[in-house]
C-alpha cells in the first residue's frame, strides 16, 4: 500500500512538472537541461522535427516561446462582455503552438498523426515544424528567414502573400522580436554542454 502511494506521488510530481513552462524560457540550453526527462527530450523532439521539415531548431523553439510562453495549455484571453463578464475567446488557439482549431485538424490530415494534441510539447514542436515547411513552400520565405517565418506563422499563407500584416505595425514588432529570440537561440546553442 505504502509503495502505491508513493509511486502516485512520484507520478502525480512528474506530470505536474510537464504542465508547467520551464523556468528560464529566454535560454535554450536551461529550457533543454530542464526538459531532458526520462520520458520525452524537448531536445531530441525539436532536432527530430528540424531534420523531418528543415526548420532550424532555434525558430522552433522562438515559436514556442513567443506563441506560448511554453504554456502547454496556454489560450487567448477571453474577451470582456460590457468591461467585465468573461465572454468567449477571439480564436481557437490552444497549446503550445496556439495552433487553430482547423489548421490542427489540417496538419493531423495532412501527417496521419491522428493522436497528435496540442498540449504535448512532440506533437506541437512537430506542427510548428511543418507549419512553418509549408508556408515556405507556399509563399517561398526560406527556412532560415525567422521574421517572415514569424509573420506567415500568424496570418497564415493567404495572409502575409497579400500583405496583410503590412498594416499591422504590433504584428510586425512582435515578429522583430521573435527574429531576435531565434538569434539568441541560435547563439545560446553554440554554447549548450
Amino acid at each position: 500500500m505504502r509503495t502505491r502511494i508513493v509511486l502516485t506521488a512520484v507520478g502525480l510530481a512528474l506530470l505536474a512538472g510537464c504542465a508547467t513552462a520551464p523556468k528560464q524560457t529566454r535560454n535554450i540550453c536551461a529550457v533543454f537541461d530542464e526538459r531532458d526527462g526520462l520520458f520525452s527530450s524537448w531536445q531530441s523532439a525539436a532536432e527530430r522535427t528540424e531534420k523531418k521539415y528543415g526548420v532550424p531548431v532555434p525558430i522552433l523553439m522562438a515559436t514556442m516561446y513567443t506563441e506560448s510562453g511554453f504554456q502547454p495549455y496556454a489560450r487567448p484571453p477571453r474577451i470582456k462582455l460590457f468591461g467585465f463578464i468573461p465572454w468567449t475567446r477571439p480564436s481557437t488557439a490552444y497549446g503550445y503552438s496556439q495552433a487553430l482549431d482547423g489548421t490542427w485538424d489540417h496538419y493531423q490530415s495532412q501527417t496521419g498523426n491522428w493522436t497528435a494534441r496540442r498540449a504535448n510539447f512532440a506533437d506541437a514542436i512537430d506542427f510548428i515544424g511543418w507549419y512553418h515547411a509549408q508556408n515556405s513552400a507556399e509563399t517561398g520565405i526560406p527556412l532560415n528567414d525567422a521574421y517572415n517565418l514569424y509573420l506567415a506563422y500568424y496570418s497564415g499563407p493567404t495572409g502575409y502573400k497579400r500583405g496583410d500584416w503590412r498594416s499591422n505595425g504590433q504584428l510586425q514588432q512582435t515578429a522583430q522580436k521573435f527574429a531576435r529570440m531565434a538569434g539568441t537561440y541560435q547563439q545560446q546553442l553554440r554554447e549548450c554542454d
